[in-house]
């Protein structure tokens, strides 16, 4: 019986590589029926709305959604359609493998690691107010002479049922994908309500998952500490917290030493461009945004439009997108078989596209549908 999923082609060069990843998945060998729904700017006009019911109603029967790139239009309707899709089906958890395949241009070789992101909360609630408004006014009186009286304000909520769900997806995906260490990254020394709080959920968490527990002290002087999970079903699995910055730093000298990074929305944000670019960048970067029971597919990159219709951006985040959604669906050897494939074209370095040559501007660069049509011929 095949898999009814929800495509959504996106805008912008979305339509070619979301074609691109179905012609890859289609020949990975599993059964799957496509029910195609369109959002993006190029519904406005129709809809009224970039983010119409219609698509949403699709997802939740469906449960699962592949989604190409959409563009969030400029000074009107949603702040972000991703953010919103996000919220309207609570996809709290974003997941961003970053990985690195022989054969892209980067300057780290040893790189396999996943941002685990909170989606719905933090400083991308959009609870804020103008310079000037009641509300700016009210806050900055509450603020009793730390806040200046010409500023604009963003509250930053973090929750305990945000921190738990988000920390506990960080461990079960530890679990499933045999991972060895779960990072809680926050700022806590400085915000201690907020970041302490994610800091306070995520020990709380990590204790669920093992019988018993070792603290050290890696770095006196940052605060960083590191929890081992000794027993139970997290056996095996290290916690331990980084600082925002450091990690940072972190992650720029020594990458390897970690695997799982469990973070607030912001840092989130921020951390999984870091991390792609340790790879070789967006492009080679996909994405998973997951709720209970319900799952959204997705490129980590935004929809570039100025290259629309040229059938030249890179397809590979996107595909790369739907080996992680066989992977969710329980399609382990599909989706093996599809990574795989996509690896050995990367490695050979003959039909990838432009941003995948040493040099950009090298001739031999292929297509977006080529790119897609060599990784299905290497699939055999």
């Amino acid at each position: 019986m095949a898999y009814k999923i929800t495509l959504i082609p996106g805008d912008g060069t979305g339509p070619e590589i979301t074609e691109a990843a179905r012609r890859v998945i289609d020949a990975a060998g599993v059964a799957i029926e496509w029910e195609v729904r369109d959002a993006g700017v190029d519904v406005m006009e129709k809809y009224g709305t970039p983010l119409p019911e219609e698509v949403l109603e699709s997802i939740r029967r469906n449960k699962v959604a592949l989604k190409g790139p959409i563009t969030t239009p400029i000074g009107k309707g949603f702040r972000s359609v991703n953010v919103a899709l996000r919220k309207k089906l609570n996809l709290f958890a974003c997941v961003r493998p970053c990985k690195y395949y022989p054969g892209i241009r980067s300057k780290y070789q040893d790189v396999d690691l996943v941002i685990v992101r909170e989606n719905t909360e933090d400083l991308y609630a959009g609870v804020e107010w103008d310079l000037g408004t009641e509300e700016a006014k009210a806050v900055i009186a509450m603020g009793k002479g730390k806040i200046r009286e010409d500023s604009a304000i963003s509250i930053k909520p973090i929750s305990v049922t945000g921190s738990r769900q988000i920390v506990k997806k960080a461990f079960d995906w530890a679990i499933a994908n045999n991972r060895k260490s779960v990072t809680a990254v926050a700022k806590a020394n400085i915000m201690k309500y907020t970041d302490g709080l994610f800091y306070k959920v995520a020990r709380e968490v990590a204790k669920a998952y093992g019988a018993a527990f070792e603290w050290s002290e890696l770095e006196p002087e940052t605060g960083d500490t590191t929890l081992t999970c000794c027993a139970g079903k997290g056996k095996g699995i290290a916690y331990q917290e980084r600082l925002v910055d450091n990690q940072c730093m972190q992650l720029v000298q020594k990458p390897e030493l970690y695997d799982i990074l469990v973070m607030e929305n912001l840092y989130g944000d921020i951390l999984s461009d870091l991390c792609a670019g340790l790879v070789g960048g967006l492009g080679v970067a996909p994405g998973a945004n997951l709720g209970d029971g319900i799952a959204v597919f997705e490129p980590t990159h935004g929809s570039a439009p100025k290259y629309k219709g040229q059938n030249k951006v890179n397809p590979t985040a996107m595909i790369l997108s739907g080996m992680m959604m066989l992977n969710y669906l329980g399609e382990t050897e599909a989706a093996k078989k599809l990574e795989n494939a996509v690896a050995k074209v990367i490695a050979e370095g003959k039909s990838v596209t432009y941003d995948m040559k040493p040099d950009r501007s090298d001739p031999t660069a292929v297509g977006t549908s080529q790119m897609a049509d060599a990784i299905i011929a290497a699939m055999g």
